[in-house]
């Protein structure tokens, strides 16, 4: 694993979350011995677009597909549930707010393992190993950071991109913060920014989809990716989700999923 409508999304998808997918024959199952929000379903928020780890995908039952959206599927499959996604903004996710007011059982958005953030959600055990990166037009001339001095840095609101931005960059540049990477891609090609700092999948993507743009730099910040839930509510869940993590990794579900969208 977020547009500025979202944050009133998500208090509406509370209440499609808890109202619109009750229990019935629909339902793989009605017990709910994992204690999430809605018996037989596993509801996970993730904050599209953010390819290729979450993405619109009007094929896909849920509606969405990527890598964060497929081991949400075979986990909650592994577990006999039914997956259903909720589009939530990325800092409400990552600060706990979604989770603590019921939206979603699990946050799955690319989000990185901190002792920050450890303070207010429970971590997986990690699934994703990242680093940052640092994208640009190739008819700018900027090849590092150093380059960027007097120049705009396009980051995601609260994302450990956005720290290492603020931490590193030319005391002159300014980091201008987005809801999603859908803001700022938009941004960069609108010559609103000079450059991304985000993840590196993010930035390669990009890189692939569009010739005019490069990746100059990648940076090795030691991060991890781990699911979210929160806090202290539902170890049971948790323990639950670590051990199909732990299963897909030995029976080759993991690394399916893997080369399906990294290979």
């Amino acid at each position: 694993m977020a547009r500025m409508a979202k944050i009133a999304a998500v208090s509406a998808g509370m209440v499609l979350v808890l109202t619109g997918c009750s229990s019935g024959d629909d339902q793989p199952s009605a017990n709910n011995s994992l204690g999430t929000i809605t018996a037989g379903s596993l509801t996970v928020c993730s904050d599209p677009p953010f390819a290729p780890f979450e993405f619109e995908d009007a094929s896909s039952p849920s509606g969405y597909s990527g890598f964060d959206i497929d081991v949400s599927d075979a986990i909650a499959t592994k577990l006999g549930l039914k997956l259903v996604v909720v589009d939530t903004d990325f800092d409400a996710l990552q600060s706990g707010a979604s989770l603590d007011a019921g939206v979603c059982d699990m946050g799955a958005s690319g989000i990185t393992i901190t002792e920050d953030r450890k303070s207010s959600i429970d971590f997986s055990a990690p699934y994703y190993d990242s680093l940052q990166s640092l994208l640009v037009a190739k008819a700018s001339g900027i090849t590092s950071l150093d380059d960027l001095a007097g120049k705009n840095i396009g980051v995601q609101t609260g994302s450990t991109g956005e720290h290492y931005a603020n931490e590193n960059k030319p005391d002159s540049a300014t980091v201008v913060s987005f809801p999603s990477d859908g803001e700022m891609w938009v941004a960069i090609q609108a010559g609103q920014v000079d450059a991304l700092l985000e993840d590196f999948p993010i930035n390669h993507n990009h890189a692939k989809a569009d010739p005019l743009y490069t990746v100059v730099g990648k940076y090795q910040t030691n991060e991890q990716y781990g699911l979210t839930f929160a806090k202290g509510k539902n170890p049971t869940l948790v323990a639950a989700v670590d051990a199909q993590l732990e299963t897909m990794r030995s029976d080759g579900t993991y690394d399916k999923i893997y080369d399906k969208y990294f290979s």
